[in-house]
């Protein structure tokens, strides 16, 4: 069954990046606007003071606007960083947005602070309100499909043994992202929510 789950997994992660290559920039420029104008009044993201938001590769939805409103309106904005070679992720405070740009890359081209940068770590100092979830796929009962790390799932489950809680989570998707449903297997852990950019509007 487990072997069946990852082969449809990788079959879907084949398809979504397909679609998502196929986005000009502008288009997706057009939909990471609308989808952190829907971020920006949801009553969750006003309501939190602590927010962790993932650094966008190229084919995931633009978060540079959201992160500038976070510092704009006083949160507090943590950022992954992935550990090379197993599945655990930290999400440490980010000064300010300036900083991102001192940030290193990794292998995966992703920029995160540097492994020996002892920084703030959010479940060691009170938790998180919100995060916002990168992925290849979603459908709208809050299934995920990510890059196959596992990286978010572990974190959840940190946060569900931390005192406050498990956070509420959003993902940020382009409209190409959305599934009618995508396979799970009991680790995979289900997100709140999905903004994305819908057709009509």
């Amino acid at each position: 069954m487990a072997a069946a789950v990852r082969a449809a997994k990788q079959s879907l992660r084949r398809e979504i990046k397909k679609r998502v290559a196929a986005l000009s920039e502008s288009e997706k420029q057009r939909q990471s606007l609308a989808v952190c104008h829907k971020l920006l009044s949801h009553p969750r993201y006003v309501s939190s003071e602590r927010v962790a938001v993932f650094l966008s590769m190229a084919d995931e939805v633009r978060t540079d606007s959201i992160i500038s409103h976070m510092f704009s309106v006083g949160k507090t904005c943590f950022i992954p960083r992935y550990q090379h070679g197993s599945s655990h992720m930290d999400m440490l405070r980010l000064g300010s947005q300036a900083d991102i740009q001192d940030l290193p890359t990794t292998s995966w081209n992703i920029q995160q602070p540097a492994e020996d940068l002892a920084g703030e770590e959010a479940l060691d100092t009170g938790g998180l309100d919100l995060i916002l979830m990168p992925g290849l796929g979603f459908d709208l009962s809050g299934r995920r499909l990510g890059r196959g790390k596992g990286f978010y799932d572990t974190y959840l489950e940190r946060c569900m043994a931390h005192p406050r809680g498990k956070p509420y989570t959003i993902a940020l998707a382009y409209r190409e992202q959305m599934c009618e449903s995508v396979p799970v297997d009991q680790r995979d852990v289900l997100i709140d929510e999905v903004l994305f950019h819908d057709q009509d509007l």
